[in-house]
C-alpha cells in the first residue's frame, strides 16, 4: 500500500471531537505525533507523497504507529517550561562566571586588588565634574603621582613619556536630536609607553576620570582609569619589548559629551601616531565588560580580540543595535571614528545599569573578579596589538564587517561579514530545497499541503500580532492608571502580567484552528506543517536581515539551520514511531543550541533595557515598550514549539493557568502591589529626579527686563512623574506644572543638554532668587553688517564651568554661519539651536559670533539667545532651599541638584 493512502485512512478514523480525546490507554505523554511527508533527511530516510488532509468523517481503518494518541498536556508544558528554565539556568552561571581562571599574583599578570586600590582612592576624592577642583586638580595629581611610581620601577627596555594636555576646541554632533560643544582648557592626561628607540605607530587606550554631578562614578569610569594605570604598570615592567607604542589617555571630560576625546584626537601632536584605539566605559557596575562596537570595518581588530581576550564577552547584535540609535547614549567611540577616523573597540560594563550615574556608583558594588576580567583583557589585547605587525599597515586590512559573537563566554566565533553572507545564503537554499520538494510535488498530492501550509502561516501571523495587540493594549491600560514601571524592582511581574498573556494568545489562536479549521487533520500532519511554518518565517529574516547587510542575520541562520538539521534527523523515528519519549528527546536537544543562544541574548537586552526605561524621560510609556519586547522573544522562543499545540491532547489547562496567572498579576498591578523602586542598600533601584534652583530673567529688544521670576525646577527622568513623590512632598503637585515660554527657546527653561523632546512634563516650584557668588556675565560685543547683507552678532560670555546657550531665529531670519563647531549651524529637535559649553580652570571669556541673514525686518528683533549657568560644584551649587527640598525626598530617589540661571535676550 502506498504510504500516502495508509495515512488518510488512518485521518479518516481519527476524525472531531473523538481525536482531541484520545484512547484511555494512550501511550506515554512524551510522544509527538509522526511526522506527515518523509523525506530524504541528514540521518536517513525515503522520499514519499506528501500526506493530504480529510475534511468529511467517515472510512475506516486501524490506529497506524500511534498516529491516533496525543502529547499529555500537562508533561509537555511542563518539559517545555523546565527545558527553558534549564537553558536559562545555564546561562545564569554563565554569566556569573566572571574569570575562567584565577590570577596567580605572578609578575607580569594583572593584579585586581592594586587596580581596586587605585579605584578606591580615585572615588574617595568624590563626585568629579569637568571644572570642579575635584577633577581638575585633585584626580589629576593623583594620576600623576601613580604615574610617576610607575615610571621609576619601569624596565629600561621601555620608555615613558607624560603630558598634561588642555585643550580648546568646538564641533557639531547628532547626538541627542544634534547640538554643537565648545570646551576650553578642560585636562587630558596622556601617558605614551614605548620601545626605548621610540615607536612610529600606537595603540590608544581610553578612560575617562571625571563623572556626572553628585554621584562617585566608580563604574563611569573610574574603575577604567585603575584597570589602565595598572595595565600601564604590568606593561612598563615587563622584560618583553613592544614593537609600537600605546597611548594610556585618562581624559577628564567625557561627561561632558566627548569633549577631551575631541580635543585630545584633533590636537595632541602624539594622535597622529595612533592607528587603533580601546575605549573602556560603562552603562553599568561591574559584572562582564561587552565588546559592542568594532571597527568601523577594519576586521583585523575584532581578530585580535579573539586570539587575545582571556575572557571573551562580545557580540554583534550589541553593536548594531547599539549603533541603530535606540539607545540614548554615546561613547569616545565616535569621536575617534568620526574625528580620528581611526577604528576602534568599545568595551563597557553593562550589568545593573538601575545606579548607574547615581551616588550609588561606588567602589564597594564592583567586584574584584570583574576589575580582574576586565584587566586581563585589556593587557592581552594591548600586548597583543602592540607586538603586531598588521597595526603598522592597518589601513591595508581595511576590508568590511565581521560576524562576532562570544559562545556563553567561553570563546568568540568570528567571520568576515561576505563569509556570513555566503553561509546565509546556503542555508536558504537549503530551506528551499526542503520545502519546495513539498511544493513541487504533482498537485494531487501537494494541494491540501499547499493550502494548509498557507493558511497555517497565516494563523501563525495572526497570533503573534494578536498577541502583540493583547500586550499593548494591557500596557496602555497600566500607564493610563498610573501604575507603569511596576516592573522595575520585580522583572518577573513583566514575565507574568506581559510574558503569560502573550504565550496564552498564540494558544488560543492555535488552539481555535485547531478545533475549527484542522478538526479532521492527523496531528501528526499537522506538527509537520507548522513545522515547516515556523522554518519558513525564519527563513524570511534570514533573507531580509542578509539583504539589508546586518551582521546579525547569523542568528537566523542559527534558528534555521539547527532546526532544519534536527528535523531531517529525527524524521525516521518521527514517521515510524511518533512523537515518542526518543523523538522529544531528540528535537529538545537539537534546539538547544538556537534556544540557548536566544536565551543569553533576550539576558542581554533585559540587561540593558530594563534600566534605560527607568531614565528615558516622560513621553514614551515604559510598560509600552517593554511589552514589546517580551511579545517579541515570546514569539521567537515560541516558534518552533508551536507544533505542540496540534501534538497535545488538550490545552485548556495550559490556556486556564496562564490566564489566571496574567489575571491576578494584572489585579495586583492595577492595585499598586508592586512599588517601582527600592531603597534596598544592596540592590538599590532608585528613582532619578534633577533638581535646578534657578532664577530666570528675560529681556525685550531694548534690554529692559521684561519678566523675572525664580524657583525649583524639577525633572522626573521616567514616565511616571511626581505621581509617587507627591504624597511625600504634597508642594509637588499638578497645580504647579511648569509652562512653555512659547517665544523662548527651550520653552525658556535651562537644559543642561537639548533632552527637552523626552522630558516634556516638568516642575516649578517658587523659591527665593539665587545669588551665586561667580555670576554669569553675558554681553553683545559688537554687531555689524557683512558685505553680504548679514548681520554679525559677536558675544562674550563668562561664568561657570557649565553653561549652555539657546539661538531662535524669528520668522523672516535664519542663522548661516557661526564661530563654533565646522561653521555650519546645527539645529536641535524643534528647531532652535543649542551649544554646550565647559570650562576647567582659570579660563578665558568665552567669544563668539552668530551670523543671521535676514529677509525681512521685524520689530521684535532677528532672534532670541538665552544663556543658562550651571554651578555643579563649589559653594555655588548649593542653597539652603535646595537642601531642605531635598531633605524631604523618600530614600527611593535620588535626587540630584544645582543651582543655575538664564537669561534670555532678543536682538
Amino acid at each position: 500500500m502506498e504510504w500516502g493512502y495508509e495515512t488518510a485512512a488512518v485521518r479518516r478514523h481519527r476524525v472531531g471531537g473523538e481525536r482531541r480525546e484520545g484512547p484511555e490507554d494512550a501511550p506515554p505523554p512524551e510522544r509527538e505525533a509522526p511526522e506527515q511527508e518523509p523525506l530524504a533527511d541528514a540521518c536517513g530516510g525515503r522520499g514519499g507523497g506528501a500526506r493530504t488532509r480529510k475534511r468529511s468523517p467517515g472510512g475506516s481503518g486501524g490506529a497506524s504507529r500511534g498516529a491516533g494518541t496525543g502529547l499529555s498536556e500537562a508533561r509537555a508544558a511542563l518539559g517545555l517550561a523546565l527545558y527553558l528554565l534549564a537553558l536559562r539556568t545555564l546561562v545564569q552561571l554563565s554569566l556569573q562566571q566572571l574569570v575562567l581562571r584565577k590570577a596567580t599574583g605572578h609578575r607580569g599578570e594583572f593584579d585586581a586588588h592594586q587596580a581596586r586600590d587605585y579605584l578606591e582612592h580615585i572615588t574617595s576624592i568624590g563626585p568629579r565634574t569637568t571644572g570642579s577642583p575635584e577633577n581638575e586638580i585633585l584626580t589629576v595629581h593623583y594620576l600623576l603621582e601613580q604615574i610617576k611610581l610607575i615610571e621609576v620601577q619601569s624596565n629600561s627596555l621601555h620608555k615613558i613619556s607624560v603630558d598634561v594636555q588642555r585643550p580648546v576646541g568646538s564641533f557639531s554632533i547628532d547626538f541627542l536630536g544634534g547640538f554643537t560643544s565648545y570646551y576650553d582648557n578642560i585636562t587630558n592626561v596622556v601617558v605614551k609607553l614605548e620601545p626605548r628607540d621610540g615607536a612610529q605607530h600606537a595603540i590608544l587606550a581610553n578612560c575617562h576620570f571625571d563623572s556626572v554631578a553628585n554621584s562617585p562614578g566608580a563604574s563611569d569610569d573610574a574603575v577604567s582609569c585603575s584597570v589602565m594605570l595598572e595595565v600601564l604598570r604590568v606593561l612598563s615592567t615587563s622584560s618583553e619589548a613592544l614593537h609600537h607604542g600605546i597611548v594610556f589617555l585618562f581624559n577628564g571630560a567625557e561627561e561632558n559629551v566627548l569633549q577631551a576625546s575631541h580635543g585630545f584626537i584633533t590636537q595632541h601632536p602624539w594622535a597622529s601616531l595612533i592607528r587603533a584605539f580601546i575605549n573602556l566605559e560603562a552603562a553599568g557596575v561591574g559584572g562582564k565588560e561587552l565588546v559592542f562596537q568594532t571597527g568601523p570595518e577594519n576586521p583585523w581588530l575584532v581578530q585580535a580580540y579573539v586570539s587575545a581576550a582571556k575572557h571573551p564577552f562580545a557580540s554583534v547584535v550589541a553593536q548594531e543595535v547599539f549603533q541603530s540609535g535606540i539607545i540614548p547614549s554615546d561613547t569616545d567611540f565616535r569621536i575617534y571614528r568620526d574625528f580620528g577616523n581611526i577604528p576602534g573597540i568599545d568595551l563597557a560594563f553593562i550589568e545593573n545599569g538601575y545606579i548607574y550615574h547615581t551616588k550609588y556608583d561606588t567602589a564597594d558594588r564592583i567586584l574584584t573578579d570583574s576589575i580582574q576580567r576586565a584587566g586581563d583583557n585589556i593587557l592581552a589585547v594591548l600586548k597583543y596589538l602592540a607586538t603586531s605587525d598588521i597595526l603598522g599597515s592597518s589601513s591595508k586590512y581595511q576590508h568590511g564587517n565581521m560576524v562576532f559573537f562570544d559562545v556563553l563566554g567561553l570563546f568568540v566565533i568570528a567571520y568576515p561579514s561576505r563569509i556570513g553572507s555566503i553561509i546565509n545564503y546556503m542555508v536558504v537554499m537549503a530551506v528551499v530545497l526542503y520545502l519546495g520538494k513539498k511544493l513541487l510535488q504533482s498537485k494531487h498530492k501537494t494541494d491540501n499541503y499547499t493550502k494548509d501550509f498557507l493558511c497555517g502561516l497565516g494563523i501563525t501571523l495572526i497570533s503573534w500580532f494578536t498577541s502583540l495587540v493583547t500586550v499593548l493594549i494591557i500596557a496602555v491600560f497600566i500607564s493610563l492608571i498610573g501604575q507603569s514601571l511596576s516592573w522595575y524592582n520585580h522583572f518577573y511581574v513583566s514575565v507574568c502580567l506581559y510574558g503569560s498573556a502573550a504565550v496564552a494568545k498564540i494558544i488560543f489562536i492555535h488552539t481555535l484552528a485547531k478545533r475549527f479549521y484542522y478538526m479532521n487533520a492527523s496531528d501528526q500532519y499537522l506538527g509537520e506543517v507548522f513545522f515547516d511554518i515556523s522554518l519558513f518565517v525564519h527563513c524570511g529574516f534570514l533573507v531580509t536581515l542578509t539583504y539589508q547587510g546586518l551582521c546579525s542575520a547569523f542568528i537566523s541562520a542559527v534558528w534555521v539551520a539547527f532546526p532544519l538539521l534536527t528535523k531531517l534527523c529525527v524524521h525516521k523515528d518521527f514517521t515510524l514511531h511518533g512523537a515518542q519519549g526518543k523523538f522529544i528527546a531528540f528535537y529538545l536537544l537539537g534546539m538547544f543550541i538556537p534556544y540557548l543562544y536566544a536565551l543569553y541574548l533576550i539576558w542581554a537586552v533585559f540587561e540593558m533595557f530594563t534600566p534605560i526605561l527607568g531614565r528615558s524621560g516622560s513621553e514614551i510609556p515604559p510598560d509600552v515598550v517593554l511589552a514589546s519586547i517580551l511579545a517579541g522573544c515570546t514569539m521567537i522562543l515560541s516558534s518552533y514549539f508551536i507544533n505542540f499545540i496540534y501534538l497535545a491532547k488538550s490545552t485548556k489547562k495550559t490556556m486556564l493557568t496562564l490566564t489566571l496567572m496574567c489575571t491576578i498579576t494584572f489585579l495586583l498591578v492595577c492595585s499598586g502591589t508592586f512599588f517601582p523602586y527600592s531603597s534596598n542598600p544592596a540592590n538599590p533601584k532608585p528613582k532619578r529626579v534633577f533638581l535646578q534652583h534657578m532664577t530666570r530673567t528675560f529681556h525685550d529688544v531694548e534690554g529692559n527686563v521684561v519678566k523675572q521670576d525664580s524657583g525649583i525646577w524639577i525633572n522626573a527622568f521616567d514616565y511616571t512623574g511626581m505621581s509617587h513623590i507627591t504624597p511625600h512632598i504634597p508642594e509637588i503637585n499638578d497645580s504647579i506644572r511648569a509652562h512653555c515660554e512659547e517665544n523662548a527657546p527651550l520653552c525658556g527653561f535651562p537644559w543642561y543638554l537639548p533632552v527637552h523632546f523626552l522630558i516634556r512634563k516638568n516642575w516649578y516650584l517658587p523659591a527665593p532668587e539665587v545669588s551665586p557668588r561667580n555670576p554669569a556675565h553675558f554681553r553683545l560685543i559688537s554687531k555689524e553688517q557683512t558685505p553680504w547683507d548679514s548681520t554679525k552678532l559677536t558675544f562674550e560670555a563668562t561664568g561657570p564651568s557649565h553653561m549652555s546657550f539657546y539661538v531662535r531665529a524669528h520668522k523672516g531670519s535664519t542663522l548661516s554661519q557661526w564661530s563654533l563647531g565646522n561653521g555650519t549651524p546645527v539645529t536641535s529637535k524643534g528647531g532652535d539651536y543649542f551649544v554646550f559649553y565647559s570650562h576647567g580652570l582659570q579660563a578665558s571669556a568665552w567669544q563668539f559670533w552668530i551670523e543671521v541673514q535676514v529677509s525681512e525686518e521685524h520689530p521684535e528683533g532677528m532672534v532670541t539667545v538665552a544663556i543658562a549657568a550651571h554651578y555643579l560644584s563649589g559653594d555655588d551649587k548649593r542653597s539652603s532651599q535646595l537642601d531642605a527640598l531635598k531633605e524631604k525626598f523618600p530614600d527611593w530617589t535620588f535626587p540630584s541638584a544645582w543651582v543655575c540661571t538664564y537669561n534670555l535676550f532678543v536682538f
